[in-house]
């Protein structure tokens, strides 16, 4: 097993490498295009695989997958290998341990995450928000935590952000002001993203990175190749998902303090893409995650053209810089240049500048951390020839590998849980059941009441003719009795006074007096 974690020459034969306990404070490969960049960091993750360390790659162009297959014994190979006296170290030819990965599906094992694990600050990002829609974002995410709604995919975060729209009235009074405008267009953002594939990267299983965390059978750790020949042109996109996974490892690793040698390396190519149009807050971010990050055993290579691509405070935590040929025809490109050889510990035995912009295809200038911390002084060197395979692979080789990957059976199919859809689209049925009852139950009262009021109406207007049978029924009684008294009485009054005559005449006018004081007293 190889000692060291990264090898190369400098002109006068002495080995220069990377010590496996300082691979931790992080590191830099830069160089202009087609200066070997990409050779440099297939032989540092040739080289911590061999230490038994993991690592992760990001292929931007495809040209790491060859990873996987032994190298080709070419003629370059062997005239490198007879120069640099390699068959001494017990240098070979030879394949390594490699997972595929695609956040698409279609070059490696899906690989996926959940809304809720993107966090409102990665997705915004993702989605081009601005900076009151990012915080409109967040207090989505917030009402979903506190009422305990799962944010799984796409379709999750749509229902939730059409929830809070539909009671913006009520949750404003809790969390602020919720504009509609707002949410409107955080939906059509997603919908956006939905057309480029979201529905591929956002579910489950969702990436677990102790998974990556791995050796095979002979000690030597996995090699996690996220293909991103198509993400790369999102690059928003691209730089926001290597963001994730390393937060993913600084969230998930304990913390280690100075150990033998990393948990984890991880190479971030195209590292401009993470800090152009970058917002300060998630570069902020980056900074600090850089810095606090090497206490989980995990160093960080950003692989980029210029240093100037970093920002100072990232920059400044890179103890380990290989620096490939830098251009300098134009007076922009002499001010980068000499900035970058001024970021050396300066070498008595040559010029740095004049160096850098001189080197040749596979030569670097080389600073790493001594086992002190102690930045070298900068060296021209050779770097040394990958052991596996240069360029891409077929498709059917690639296959190969997914299928017999021992991740396969864990990430290859797809699975949609009970989360904030689900319960959403149930409180919407129950919702609305529970109104169209209380709607029906509402009617029902109105018509029974209506029925009531009918019956009610009904049963005074018998009362009525009720009591006008009675009263025509009494009057005729009454008066019928008031007039056969009203007649005795005239009977004998008109007797007394007219005789027989008199008897009669006064017996009709007794009768109708009667009749008429009757009416008069009782009102008939």
């Amino acid at each position: 097993m190889i000692k060291k974690s990264f090898r190369a020459y400098n002109t006068g034969e002495e080995k220069v490498f990377i010590y496996p306990q300082m691979a931790n404070r992080h590191g830099m490969i830069a160089g202009a295009t087609g200066t070997g960049k990409t050779i440099t960091l297939k032989v540092l993750a040739e080289s911590f695989s061999d230490c038994g360390v993991p690592v992760f790659l990001a292929d931007v162009k495809g040209d790491l997958a060859g990873m996987c297959l032994e190298g080709e014994n070419s003629e370059n190979i062997r005239s490198r290998v007879e120069k640099l006296g390699l068959s001494e170290l017990g240098f070979s030819l030879k394949k390594y341990p490699v997972n595929f990965f695609d956040i698409y599906g279609e070059k490696g094992m899906p690989l996926r995450t959940t809304v809720s694990e993107m966090g409102p600050l990665l997705l915004s990002r993702i989605l081009d928000l601005n900076d009151t829609q990012t915080d409109i974002l967040t207090v989505i995410f917030k009402i979903a935590d506190d009422q305990e709604l799962l944010l799984i995919d796409t379709k999750d975060l749509k229902a939730m952000l059409q929830y809070v729209g539909d009671n913006a009235k009520e949750f404003s009074l809790t969390y602020g002001n919720i504009s509609r405008q707002s949410l409107g267009a955080i939906i059509r953002a997603i919908i956006a993203l939905e057309a480029e594939g979201a529905e591929l990267f956002f579910g489950e299983p969702a990436l677990d990175i102790r998974d990556w965390l791995s050796t095979d059978n002979t000690g030597r750790g996995r090699i996690q190749i996220l293909d991103c020949q198509k993400l790369i042109g999102r690059p928003a996109m691209y730089a926001t998902f290597l963001l994730y996974m390393m937060s993913e490892l600084f969230e998930t690793l304990p913390e280690t303090g100075d150990a033998e040698k990393p948990k984890m390396v991880f190479f971030f190519d195209e590292a401009h893409m993470l800090f152009n149009t970058a917002p300060r807050v998630l570069l902020e971010k980056v900074e600090q995650m850089v810095k606090l990050i090497r206490s989980k055993g995990v160093g960080i290579y950003f692989v980029t053209q210029s240093p100037k691509d970093i920002p100072d405070g990232v920059l400044a935590q890179l103890g380990n810089k290989i620096q490939h040929a830098l251009h300098a025809y134009t007076p922009a490109e002499q001010k980068k240049a000499k900035a970058a050889a001024a970021s050396f510990r300066e070498n008595p035995e040559f010029d740095t500048y004049e160096t850098l912009t001189s080197l040749g295809i596979g030569e670097a200038l080389i600073s790493v951390l001594d086992e002190e911390g102690i930045p070298t002084v900068v060296k021209k060197c050779k770097i040394l020839p990958p052991q596996s395979r240069m360029g891409a692979i077929t498709d059917a080789e690639r296959e190969r590998e997914i299928r017999e990957s021992l991740l396969y059976s864990k990430y290859e199919e797809n699975f949609d849980r009970d989360s904030a859809y689900e319960f959403l689209q149930r409180k919407s049925l129950t919702d609305a059941a529970e109104a169209q009852k209380a709607k029906e139950e509402a009617e029902a009262k109105k018509l029974q009441a209506k029925e009531e009021a009918a019956l009610q109406k009904q049963k005074e207007k018998e009362a009525e003719r009720q009591r006008k049978r009675t009263r025509s029924a009494v009057n005729q009684v009454a008066g019928s009795a008031a007039g056969t008294i009203g007649r005795e009485i005239g009977n004998t009054l008109g007797k007394s006074v007219g005789g027989s005559f008199g008897k009669k005449l006064g017996g009709n006018v007794g009768a109708s007096l009667g009749r008429g004081l009757m009416k008069t007293l009782f009102k008939m």
